[in-house]
């Protein structure tokens, strides 16, 4: 196969039919990434949670079926479930510390308590995401997951910790370092084409090791059966919902909450990548994902299981390194990840990892949750107030992780929730976000317009009117002017856009509502530049639900691509651009520095 990094290209786009041994050989790559993190992530979770093993192979088992199925519908587009892209499905690491919890609590029925109520806010977010997306900012959603890798450290440290009775203490650490070792090394040195298997390497090198320790116990391996369904079942839901249940809501909320702003961008990535030419991003397979992911938290909470999300990395990774992007893989994988879960034997290979081996690997994936969420800080644009929200925000959650201090003070009943560190945390994050925008000196201004031509002395009024308020000089009021006049200019000679006519265009070119076009224009100023938002509708009264997928986290949300909007005059005055496109809705932001 070609590899992207030696100048291939995509070869099959995701409409693309493929060669029958392109498709299974691409998809039994796919799903052999992914499988041993899906196993790993239940094994950890039951373990530490303290289930035995008729749970573990219960959630192994139901996992597998949810993740397969799942996977194959991220593939389809059947009605507004779908990302019509590979977007390979499974448990990730993010759930792990709040499951944990919630079984240690009340096993598995407060786990799918949990599950059910978060997937039900989940599915609400698409409705609430217009008015959180300016307080979930990337400040917010960075600092969570910091917090979200804080709070699955100590399990890790204790899997390296935990050896058979009798073994010597030194054998789980030398274990763990091997397998950390192989990582890292074979992460850093192996051939590109390599690298998606680095996990399954070391994760091997590390159990040679813990066997020549005496610490591996090939028991489970030797006792699963090589086909057959397993022993669990339906563990019901906690009815009643009682103490516990409301003092761990707020940790699944938040982690939902957060864990759903990130899929925006993890889908807005895997449709970056999956063209040979760039395309503008489509909102409504970014729609179609988020519904399949709050589907697959629904589901593995009605069955007891931890939450099943999509795991955005793999899915980038096994499209640029086999340049197949065809949505036929993910049926191949879907189907893959079911069959799997008929032969124990499989699963028992990587359940029968030592709890050493496990932990070294859940600190390595720890540590690249931790770096994504430095990497979505930086790309909000870490000044200095936000980095001393942010700051502030991961001292109070890390201090308060694990800590009594509200239990001492309060009582179980309130002081369990408060002295939740994840939730804390994310609260403070929230609370100084809303005090800067409460306490600015500027606020933002607000113009509605028709869009057309005849708008422009109305715009450039009322840019003026902000420049003025800011205390900008001529020089800079006219450029801010400039700029806004181009960019209505941009938006009306749009091809999507027919100057005179009652309607607008959606991407795929067909008609929307009749309804005179419009403009909104939002400005949000600041001393040194002021952010512009030019909405351009055709139905005002479906904004909010045009609106539901905008996600300032999206990665691949680029510069706006020739053709669509003339940029010449408008980069010129603006210092950036940004275009998305929505059903019959197209948002430019363009921000535009000034001085007084």
């Amino acid at each position: 196969m070609t590899d992207p990094a030696e100048g291939g290209a995509i070869r099959f786009e995701p409409d693309d039919a493929c060669p029958l041994g392109v498709l299974v050989g691409v998809g039994l790559q796919g799903a052999m990434m992914v499988v041993a993190s899906i196993v790993l992530v239940l094994a950890v979770t039951a373990r530490a949670g303290g289930q035995d093993d008729s749970y573990l192979s219960w959630a192994v088992f139901i996992s597998l079926i949810i993740a397969g199925v799942l996977t194959a519908l991220q593939a389809s587009r059947v009605g507004r479930f779908g990302a019509g892209h590979v977007l390979i499905m499974g448990p990730t690491l993010h759930f792990v510390a709040i499951s944990v919890q919630a079984l240690e609590a009340g096993g598995p029925a407060l786990l799918a308590s949990l599950t059910v109520a978060s997937s039900l806010f989940y599915l609400l977010l698409a409705l609430w995401l217009p008015l959180l997306r300016r307080i979930i900012t990337p400040v917010v959603s960075g600092t969570v997951l910091i917090l979200i890798a804080v709070s699955i450290l100590p399990i890790g440290l204790d899997s390296i910790r935990e050896v058979p009775a009798g073994s010597s203490e030194a054998a789980g650490p030398i274990a763990a370092g091997v397998t950390l070792a192989a990582l890292t090394l074979l992460g850093l040195r192996s051939p590109r084409r390599w690298q998606p298997w680095t996990p399954l390497i070391a994760l091997g090198a590390g159990c040679v090791v813990a066997a020549l320790l005496g610490i591996y116990d090939a028991g489970p391996l030797a006792d699963a059966a090589w086909f057959g369904l397993p022993g669990g079942g339906l563990p019901g839901l906690e009815m009643p919902p009682g103490l516990d249940f409301w003092a761990l809501l707020p940790a699944f909320m938040v982690v939902t909450l957060v864990g759903g702003v990130k899929n925006v961008g993890d889908s807005v990535a895997v449709q970056q990548v999956s063209w040979r030419r760039p395309k503008v991003t489509d909102f409504r397979q970014v729609q179609g994902s988020l519904n399949t992911n709050g589907l697959g938290i629904l589901t593995t909470g009605l069955v007891g299981v931890p939450p099943t999300t999509a795991y955005a990395s793999p899915s980038v990774s096994l499209v640029t390194l086999t340049s197949v992007a065809s949505r036929r893989v993910g049926y191949v994988i879907g189907a893959t990840f079911a069959l799997s879960a008929l032969f124990p034997k499989f699963a028992a290979v990587l359940v029968s990892i030592p709890n050493p081996v496990m932990g070294a690997y859940v600190l390595t994936a720890t540590g690249a949750v931790f770096v994504g969420g430095i990497r979505t800080l930086i790309q909000g644009g870490l000044d200095a107030q936000k980095a001393l929200v942010a700051a502030t925000s991961f001292a109070v959650g890390a201090a308060l992780a694990n800590s009594t201090i509200f239990v001492d003070l309060l009582g179980e009943t309130w002081g369990s929730l408060l002295d939740n560190g994840l939730v804390m945390g994310a609260v403070t994050a929230v609370l100084l976000t809303l005090f800067i925008e409460a306490t600015s000196p500027v606020r933002q201004a607000r113009l509605e317009a028709d869009l057309s031509l005849a708008a422009l002395p109305e715009i450039d009024e009322f840019l003026r009117g902000i420049a003025a308020r800011i205390g900008w000089n001529e020089a800079s009021a006219q450029r801010l002017c400039s700029a806004g006049e181009e960019t209505l200019i941009s938006l009306v000679e749009s091809p999507d856009f027919e100057p005179g006519a009652e309607h607008r265009r959606d991407p795929d070119g067909r008609e929307s509502p009749k309804g005179t076009a419009r403009l909104i224009v939002i400005a949000r100023p600041s001393n040194s530049a002021v952010e512009m938002e030019f909405l351009a509708v055709s139905d005002e009264e479906n904004l909010e639900d045009r609106l539901a997928y905008l996600s300032e986290e999206a990665e691949g949300a680029h510069g706006l691509e020739g053709g669509e909007v003339s940029l010449r005059l408008l980069r010129h005055y603006a210092s950036s651009v940004h275009h998305q496109k929505y059903y019959g809705l197209d948002v430019v932001t363009v921000q535009v520095r000034g001085s007084r």
